[in-house]
């Protein structure tokens, strides 16, 4: 068949390459945001790229844990669940803060706004040292966390995130 032509015009995202997607190593994310204002256009899409890192960090998390507590003998398995969801929702908004930027674009639009492009990392290491800090403070969930096996199945999750991600 022949292909009629919409008129549309193919543009292409910024940081759309594979050092900019997830990792076995890195949390990557990447968004814009659209203002008349610069500092404005910045926020948006620092917020929205955060916002994306995080549901990914969660996610993760809870991927781990749902696993671990399957696979290990947990005194209250519910208890123990909701402690390290608590636990990873610290670590993911400490990660947050401590993220690194991978690259930053900016358009004028021809409507006079900016558009400000944003691709950001959180190290997974980071990530799992987060978790061992918050489990060694809380002394109930300490007894039923075996720091090893976890960091096995997070490292196979990680694993799993970038095959998805085509790596």
């Amino acid at each position: 068949p022949i292909e009629q032509s919409t008129g549309a015009k193919e543009i292409s995202v910024p940081f759309s390459t594979k050092e900019y997607y997830s990792d076995k190593d890195n949390f990557r994310a990447k968004s814009s945001g659209n203002s008349p204002d610069l500092q404005t256009a910045k926020k948006i899409a620092l917020q929205n790229a955060k916002s994306e890192m995080a549901g990914m960090i969660q996610t993760t998390i809870k991927k781990v844990t749902d696993q671990y507590t399957q696979q290990r003998t947990v005194g209250n398995q519910q208890d123990f669940s909701n402690k390290f969801e608590e636990i990873a929702r610290e670590v993911t908004n400490q990660e947050l803060v401590d993220i690194k930027m991978l690259g930053e674009k900016l358009f004028k639009e021809t409507n006079n706004t900016y558009t400000y492009w944003v691709a950001i990392e959180a190290n997974k290491q980071a990530v799992l040292n987060g978790i061992d800090k918050g489990i060694s403070a809380n002394k109930k969930i300490e007894q039923d966390y075996d720091k090893k096996k976890f960091e096995e199945i997070f490292n196979a999750e990680m694993e799993k995130l970038a095959k998805e991600r085509g790596y």
